[in-house]
């Protein structure tokens, strides 16, 4: 079997640790190689699976996992509008920034809303 041009590009972007092109086409964007790359989306996927088989929202997510973190935020209002019969035309966002640090030390989900961790600045 002949090895083609694609093939060899795949082969090269992995041994210098970057992205290859075809999977930057597919995937989301991203800054990080190859290995950084992979154990990011590794822990993308775990959150996700752990979301999914549960069915109940952990108690923070990290909302640069997310690969749409907007919808995340617009599910939130959604389910508030509904729960409190609100109009979600004049639902606003509300920030309050809590001093944890380790997203693990969050002993319940939030009342209202929903602990978000992974924010960068």
């Amino acid at each position: 079997m002949n090895i083609t041009d694609d093939m060899e590009k795949l082969g090269n972007s992995i041994f210098i640790n970057q992205q290859p092109e075809i999977w930057v086409k597919y995937a989301y964007f991203s800054n990080k190689n190859l290995a950084i790359w992979y154990d990011d989306l590794m822990l993308r996927i775990k959150q996700l699976e752990q979301y999914s088989e549960d069915l109940i929202a952990p108690k923070s997510i990290w909302i640069s996992g997310l690969f749409n973190p907007m919808s995340y935020i617009t599910a939130i209002m959604q389910v508030t509008a509904r729960r409190d019969n609100l109009a979600l035309d004049d639902m606003v966002l509300k920030t309050d920034v809590i001093n944890i640090r380790d997203y693990h030390d969050v002993q319940e989900a939030a009342e209202n809303g929903s602990y978000l961790h992974g924010f960068f600045l």
